[in-house]
């Protein structure tokens, strides 16, 4: 099959934004001690730089899916590219780690934006036979923003500051805002009566999520669990008004009905939160106990992305011909494996045992995650893409924010709130171990869920 000029141009744009959001999330993994130095801030407050982009993300995915299948997931597409580029720019700018954090959330959105329409433009411009190809091409684009990010990142902290991420960034978004808004194309006309959202049900949504998330930082004091718990009720309380509206932000019976699909996104959600926090662990790792610059750091976490961005596409492909469930099971058995090897790291362990770990673990994500996605998507109508590509989104930011959130709770426990550049060696060596061994566990079971998630039937 030849594909349009339309097409093409549907397959870049969505590939570029891929790209955007995960080079962004790596470069600033890299530059964290060089921010952690100019603003001063604590270990806790230095995981809310990355924390407070993907709650923003969390929040916003689930709602958009919604809204982009009821407005145009076009126009939610273009308007997320602009929110993400000016926001970027400010970032840039700002004079205090509080501002940084606050302008990250507001990138979020940005992102959410365009993460949650991509996959749905792509699969609605794409037959069936082609879906895991072109999915495969987008994710590859996420890899190659990871890939690229820890070294470019490294490169700019280390001779232009680590502002200049930001504003590389911000210009690179304008410029697909102007390819989008020219090339992407309007929506369809949708009838009138499809236009109604649930907007009760989503202030219960968000407002969960941010009491769940802001909760687990303060645990062990008694506001953090209280807080934990009025999160858990809301999101009940969510579920619940989904269940009975007649307009859902989330069609429930996707999960309670449809085996393949809900299997399919907690394989993703566990994938997620057990290897998110890989690069954010071993880029603190290698500038402060094996003494690398961010240069030399982010040139040895690029062979993790670069392996995900080489085997993706081709992983893609492979779960159009067989069945996606034992690439994905493949793929997360080899993730478990690695975790389990990164909690022996020493103070002394060689860079090219490093570099191995993550090749084998980067070659496991890739073979895990098309697939899964084509998965998500083969499983659902073409009127609910926009609703699966949200929730397949929104599974894997609450899977990194779990993530984090784990971190967070190791450095609590075992650095308080010192900076971690004054906190003794052996006691962030503990937080590596025992974070990594909670990883591996995550992972395996995982493994039980990508497997019995069932077989997908296609179209002939």
């Amino acid at each position: 099959m030849r594909w349009t000029k339309k097409q093409l141009s549907i397959v870049a744009i969505v590939a570029v934004t891929s790209f955007m959001g995960t080079f962004l999330i790596s470069s600033v993994n890299i530059a964290l001690p060089a921010i952690e130095k100019s603003f001063g801030l604590s270990a806790v407050a230095l995981s809310w730089v990355l924390t407070s982009f993907l709650l923003a993300n969390a929040m916003f995915l689930l709602p958009v899916g919604r809204w982009g299948d009821i407005t145009g997931i076009r126009r939610m597409f273009k308007i997320g590219v602009v929110i993400f580029s000016l926001v970027s720019l400010a970032c840039g700018l700002v004079s205090s780690g509080f501002w940084l954090i606050f302008f990250r959330f507001v990138q979020g959105i940005g992102a959410a934006l365009t993460s949650t329409t991509g996959p749905a433009i792509l699969v609605s411009a794409f037959g069936p036979k082609n879906r895991g190809r072109v999915i495969g091409i987008a994710v590859s684009g996420v890899y190659l923003g990871l890939a690229t990010g820890p070294f470019l990142g490294g490169m700019l902290t280390e001779f232009a500051g680590w502002r200049f991420i930001f504003f590389v960034s911000s210009a690179l978004g304008m410029l697909t805002a102007i390819v989008a808004l020219l090339f992407l194309g309007k929506d369809e006309q949708k009838p009138e009566f499809s236009k109604q959202i649930d907007l009760k049900g989503t202030a219960f949504y968000m407002a969960g999520l941010l009491a769940l998330v802001y909760g687990s930082v303060l645990i062990p004091e008694v506001y953090g669990w209280m807080m934990l718990a009025v999160g858990i009720l809301f999101l009940i309380i969510f579920w619940k008004m989904e269940t009975r509206s007649s307009f859902p932000v989330i069609n429930t019976r996707l999960f309670t009905q449809n085996r393949l699909f809900a299997y399919s996104n907690l394989a993703s959600l566990i994938n997620y939160s057990a290897t998110f926090a890989i690069v954010f662990l071993l880029s603190l790792y290698l500038q402060k106990i094996l003494k690398l610059s961010p240069r030399e750091a982010g040139t040895i976490l690029v062979a993790q992305p670069v392996m995900m961005a080489l085997f993706s596409p081709l992983a893609g492909r492979l779960s159009d011909k067989i069945q996606p469930r034992f690439l994905t099971t493949l793929g997360m058995s080899m993730c478990t494996i690695g975790l389990l090897a990164f909690a022996f790291l020493t103070n002394t362990s060689p860079l090219w045992l490093i570099v191995v770990e993550l090749i084998w673990v980067g070659i496991g994500f890739a073979l895990f995650s098309s697939p899964n996605m084509n998965t998500i998507m083969s499983a659902v109508d073409r009127n609910n893409y926009g609703i699966a590509s949200g929730t397949a989104a929104t599974g894997r930011v609450l899977g990194q924010i779990i993530s984090m959130t784990i971190v967070a709770l190791f450095l609590s426990g075992f650095i308080g709130h010192e900076a971690i550049e004054a906190v003794d060696d052996h006691l962030f060596m503990q937080v590596v171990k025992y974070g990594f061994i909670c990883f591996s566990g995550i992972s395996l079971i995982g493994i039980y869920f990508s497997y019995q998630r069932g077989i997908v039937r296609r179209a002939a």
